[in-house]
């Protein structure tokens, strides 16, 4: 890996770079690769969340059973329990043959691969128990290769090029969220044909596809390079391992960051907040407005979806033009704004109109702050120790807002949607505080400010 630039040549490169360079970026073979990879990484979620949840609704599994179903995807929140393992374990033979980072995202995504198969032959009607762990197959694996991926970004280029690497990887997982949505429920309805009622062959194919889809990210690993991270220092004995394995990348963070550490571990538990706690009622809320099924599909599964690729690229492009601090604070403002646009609908009732709009200003939101915060991790992360550390950024990042969105239920029963709204949009003043505060942290040196 290069060496990253300083503080000042970085800021200096970044002012004098011209649209055509900065554009140019998303061309070079580094990004196109996140593209592939970020499709590997997005493909898994909703197949063990949404889109299996319409699937055993149909299949008539209660609501209560489906909400705790809905527990596999902690796997996600708590990945950085093994990330040290995935950081520095190597697998016999496959890491010889391919390096530490591709070893890892190719046992992962055929961990993936067969959990997706296991649950295309799983009918929910005669057994539930085999669909169950073969979701949490495909959860652990999806996180795990998260994990591998989130360190073979880092590694595979300088601090400079993060922003756009995190734009492509967006571009990718949102595509594959498209087709994992959208297109599980369309393959569905195209293997069922005109028979009416549940039938388990139908969501067999679409599944069946969906795990053939996952070859575009092992093709993309198989012919990837393996980037060149620091070297490990051999281990003497066990204590030394867990030594360097589990209590290093944690106090190297607090020993670049000290007290200001808390500061930014408080920005990260809490920046995506609004979001994620308005999104747990975002369904309930179209089906109380009256919006079929197909409208929500196409406005928010696939239009939506759309916009925030948009919004990821524009952010990619803000962050290496005026740095990720700015583009990070606009995200902030602009996802708490997007929340009082809901307000607004609420009080419309059925209209498509004002939920496409509202969906298109919330998701090219989104998209605008998810690119710039994920080159913001980045950039705290150091490569020594880049699965670990950047593992536990991103599980930190869901743990208070995933706790907080479970009364979010709650909450609308007793004051109504727009209350609701307002309240989520309120939760983003303490963010914009935080990010205020963030960027009077100085990275230290070997690392360039942002």
């Amino acid at each position: 890996m290069s060496d990253v630039p300083s503080s000042a040549s970085s800021a200096s490169s970044s002012q004098r770079r011209s649209w055509g360079a900065t554009l140019k970026v998303y061309a070079e073979p580094a990004s196109l690769r996140m593209l592939a990879l970020g499709f590997s990484a997005g493909l898994p979620l909703l197949l063990v969340l949404g889109t299996l949840s319409f699937w055993l609704r149909e299949a008539g599994i209660n609501r209560t059973t489906i909400g705790y179903l809905s527990w596999v995807a902690l796997a996600y929140a708590f990945k950085w329990m093994w990330s040290p393992l995935v950081d520095r374990m190597p697998i016999p033979l496959l890491t010889r043959a391919l390096g530490r980072r591709r070893s890892w995202l190719l046992l992962s995504q055929a961990l993936i691969m067969g959990g997706l198969v296991g649950m295309a032959f799983s009918d929910p009607l005669v057994a539930l128990d085999p669909i169950v762990w073969c979701a949490l197959a495909v959860a652990f694996g999806s996180a795990t290769q998260d994990i591998a991926l989130d360190a073979f970004r880092i590694e595979s280029a300088d601090t400079d090029h993060q922003a756009a690497l995190a734009a492509t990887y967006q571009t990718g997982y949102r595509l594959a969220m498209i087709w994992a949505g959208a297109g599980a429920l369309w393959l569905a309805a195209r293997a069922q044909g005109d028979v009416t009622g549940y039938v388990h062959g139908a969501w067999q194919a679409a599944y069946l596809v969906m795990a053939a889809s996952m070859l575009v990210g092992v093709v993309t690993v198989l012919c990837s390079k393996e980037p060149n991270p620091k070297p490990l220092p051999p281990s003497k004995n066990l204590r030394e391992w867990l030594q360097g394995a589990l209590v290093a990348p944690f106090a190297d963070f607090i020993q670049r960051y000290r007290w200001q550490a808390a500061l930014v571990l408080a920005l990260i538990a809490v920046y995506r907040i609004s979001d994620v706690v308005m999104g747990i009622m975002a369904n309930p809320f179209y089906v109380d407005m009256g919006f079929s099924k197909d409208e929500v599909a196409a406005v928010t599964k696939v239009f939506g979806v759309v916009m925030t690729l948009l919004g990821a690229f524009i952010g990619g492009v803000m962050a290496m033009r005026w740095g990720v601090m700015r583009v990070l604070m606009l995200g902030a403002v602009l996802s708490a704004a997007s929340n009082l646009l809901f307000a607004w609908l609420s009080t419309r009732g059925h209209d498509l109109t004002g939920l496409t709009l509202v969906v298109s200003a919330d998701n090219l939101a989104g998209g605008i702050a998810s690119a710039a915060f994920i080159a913001y991790l980045s950039s705290l992360t150091n490569v020594q120790y880049s699965a670990t550390q950047y593992a536990l950024f991103s599980s930190m990042m869901l743990l208070a807002p995933k706790w907080l969105a479970g009364f979010s239920g709650q909450f609308v029963d007793a004051y109504g949607y727009v209350p609701f709204f307002v309240g989520t949009a309120c939760l983003g003043v303490p963010v914009l505080i935080l990010v205020a505060l963030a960027s009077k942290v100085r990275l230290k040196p070997g690392y360039s400010e942002i």
